[in-house]
């Protein structure tokens, strides 16, 4: 029998919030299902290996997804099929997972660094883009913090929620608290409690 897509969308989205994935996972996973259902024009659960194979065939060769991006659409399969539809199915054969090209990361020189950061005009954008370059932070991870995040004690400051939603430290440098201090002084924020950005300004 067949089970509506509503109801199996809605248990997907359970199974998706029990296991704590983040919601841009879960939105990702969500939409992956939802387009390879699409493609056939049938409900996911009537649906196969063989028209897994099919649906990887097309992202590769019509579509041209980067492996980065098939792989995506790999686990959000996997786990429609595993999780959600308990299927007993060898998921490493049925859903084999690109091989990812390696290449080696693009690493700026200080002067570039400078020279890039010297050219964004706008005073708060600078100061997120020079916290993530200092503090190796993400960007979501940057225009997410708060004053009370920054220890200047310690000299650490504690990244909240980050990737996989766990929390962190990392170290605080003595130029980017300057940096940090100087915008804060500037354009005083009002995210976070006033007691809490002395731990800024001080």
């Amino acid at each position: 029998m067949e089970i509506p897509m509503t109801i199996l969308r809605q248990r997907m989205i359970e199974d998706l919030q029990m296991r704590n994935l983040s919601p841009h996972t879960q939105t990702a996973y969500i939409q992956h299902v939802s387009r390879f259902a699409r493609y056939f024009s049938k409900s996911p659960d009537q649906l196969g290996p063989e028209e897994i194979r099919t649906y990887q065939i097309y992202l590769t060769n019509e579509r041209k997804l980067a492996p980065a991006s098939i792989q995506i659409a790999v686990c959000a399969l996997c786990f429609f099929y595993k999780v959600t539809l308990k299927r007993d199915w060898s998921f490493e054969d049925v859903l084999p997972r690109p091989k990812k090209p390696q290449k080696l990361p693009i690493v700026l020189s200080p002067e570039e660094v400078v020279h890039f950061l010297g050219c964004v005009e706008s005073r708060k954008h600078r100061v997120i883009l020079t916290t993530c370059y200092a503090a190796g932070l993400r960007i979501s991870e940057a225009v997410s913090l708060k004053p009370a995040a920054i220890d200047s004690q310690r000299m650490v400051i504690r990244v909240e929620q980050g990737k996989s939603q766990k929390d962190r430290y990392v170290m605080l440098s003595p130029k980017l608290l300057d940096i940090l201090r100087s915008y804060w002084k500037a354009a005083h924020p009002k995210d976070g409690c006033s007691r809490a950005a002395t731990r800024v300004s001080r």
